[in-house]
């Protein structure tokens, strides 16, 4: 977990708005989301367009299998809350390659 952007991370937050949408609607379980913090090279972003009520950040990242995802998330407190996550799209993963 990168320290400086989460100086005081206590974990994920999962719940019954989040917890099943990623998996139906893109195949990525929330185990995989929560991988991707955690593995290196990590890639964060600012999503600003999507910001409007709290700060959004997009993390360009690999699971422990390799599987290259792209998840949306926002910092509550102390908590991560993935937003969504999918599979990396080819411009996303050209990049994450180029520069992670």
């Amino acid at each position: 977990m990168e320290q400086a952007l989460f100086p005081d991370f206590a974990g994920f937050d999962w719940d019954a708005g989040n917890i099943d949408k990623n998996r139906l609607k893109h195949g990525v379980e929330g185990y995989e989301c929560e991988q991707v913090f955690f593995n290196e090279p990590i890639m964060i972003l600012p999503d600003s367009p999507h910001s409007a009520n709290e700060l959004r950040f997009a993390a360009f990242g690999v699971t422990d299998a390799g599987r290259l995802l792209a998840v949306v998330f926002t910092v509550r407190k102390s908590l991560v809350r993935v937003i969504s996550a999918r599979d990396m799209n080819r411009r996303e993963r050209e990049y994450y390659i180029r520069h992670g």
